[in-house]
This record gives structure tokens, C-alpha cells and sequence, in this order.
């Protein structure tokens, strides 16, 4: 099974390498999200760069405890470090999607090198998961060509967002609330992260803000729902 899935990520790669960039290629394109507006008041939360057997585990039992749904941005060797910890996120209901296989920024690759950043991580999971991601997140949300024109060849939508918490460079709780709460609205995408160097402000700034949207009628709901590609 995993020879075989690796020669078809190998022949996708090399169709990707050839296929021309789309006119449409860009930020603008129909395959691109950094929030998606509607009138029912659900938002997107999503965290990126894990999994991680802590933070990802700790992140987890909050969402449970509120009863959330979240969309994981996974990257592949985090995938295969801890594969339990992957299992827990879909075991618990949330989306998985796809964070390139080790974090490589984006912005000087071709589209052959996009291509199997993808299907690596997709690999990765669909041998844990028996599923393969369809939205991909490129790391720090770096756009050109190349990652448009991979994603087209892949069938993936490439999902941005509208709010940073920046949880990576340790601000306080408090003001990662403040930022979301301040900002929100409905069709909002929200980043944060599990997987953070040192401690990590994120958990203890999810216990503000979840109860605090909910209670203001949010619904949360995984990334394909809000977009409506699921």
C-alpha cells in the first residue's frame, strides 16, 4: 500500500510539475478562503502545526468540554512523530487539514515541490486516518503561483483566515481574546496554533473566548462546513 501511494503522489507531482498556472491563479481565485460570510453566525476555528502529545491533547479536552468542532492544519512529520495524537483529533470529530509535511515556506518552490508537500502530508494521514485532507493551508499563508496551481491540480481549497491570533509570539491570554472578540464576526476563520514553542498562551485563551462566543450565538463548525465544500 505505501509503495504503491507513493508512486501515485509521484506521477501527481510530475503532472502538477506540468501543468500551466491557471489564469486565475492569485488570492482572489475561487479556490481561495480567508473567511466565508453567512447569516447563521458559524466561524471556523483552526490550529495549525501539530499535532502535538500535549497541546494538541490539552486543546482537545476544552473543545470537548464546550462541545466545539475544530479544523486541525496538520504537518506530516508531526504525523508520523505522534500518531496517537492524530487519532485523538479524529476520533473527537474534528477536520484534519493539510500544513505541508515539514513546514517548508512556500513562497520560492515550484509547483512540483507544492505538490509533494501535499501529498506527503496527505499520505500521512490517509495511512492513520483512511481519509485524505482537502483543504490545504500553506505555512505562514505564504501565496504565488505554484501553490494556486498545485492546489487546482489536486482538487484541494487553499484556506487562509481573517483573524491571527498570533498565540505563536506569546502574548498574554487576555490579549488574544481581546483580539479575537474585538474583530469576530460572522464567516470569520480563525488561526491559532497547537503546536508552539515554549508555553503556550492558546489553551488558557480558548477558556475566554469560546464561552464568551457562544454565549454571543457563534456557531462553531470545521472549516468544509463553513465554506460549503463538504
Amino acid at each position: 500500500m505505501r509503495r504503491a501511494l507513493r508512486c501515485g503522489a509521484a506521477l501527481l507531482a510530475l503532472l502538477a510539475c506540468l501543468l500551466p498556472v491557471s489564469a486565475e491563479a492569485g488570492e482572489e481565485s475561487s479556490i481561495v478562503y480567508r473567511a466565508h460570510a453567512n447569516e447563521a453566525g458559524k466561524i471556523a476555528l483552526t490550529f495549525d502545526d501539530g499535532p502535538h502529545p500535549h497541546y494538541t491533547h490539552e486543546i482537545l479536552g476544552i473543545l470537548a468540554e464546550y462541545d466545539v468542532r475544530a479544523t486541525f492544519f496538520v504537518v506530516g512529520e508531526n504525523v508520523e512523530f505522534y500518531p496517537n495524537v492524530l487519532a485523538e483529533v479524529q476520533a473527537a470529530g474534528h477536520e484534519i487539514g493539510n500544513h505541508t509535511y515539514d513546514h517548508h515556506r512556500l513562497g520560492r518552490v515550484d509547483t512540483a515541490r507544492v505538490t509533494d508537500e501535499i501529498l506527503r502530508t496527505e499520505q500521512a494521514v490517509f495511512e492513520l486516518c483512511d481519509s485524505r485532507t482537502k483543504l490545504f493551508r500553506p505555512p505562514e499563508g505564504m501565496m504565488n503561483d505554484a501553490v494556486i496551481a498545485a492546489a487546482r491540480a489536486l482538487d484541494y481549497r487553499v484556506i487562509l483566515w481573517n483573524i491571527d491570533t498570533r498565540d505563536w509570539d506569546h502574548p498574554t491570554p487576555e490579549a488574544i481574546a481581546e483580539n479575537i472578540l474585538s474583530h469576530v464576526k460572522s464567516g470569520d476563520i480563525i488561526l491559532m496554533h497547537d503546536y508552539i514553542g515554549r508555553d503556550s498562551p492558546t489553551p488558557a485563551a480558548l477558556r475566554i473566548v469560546i464561552p464568551a462566543l457562544l454565549e454571543a450565538g457563534y456557531r462553531f463548525v470545521g472549516v468544509s462546513e463553513l465554506i460549503g465544500s463538504n
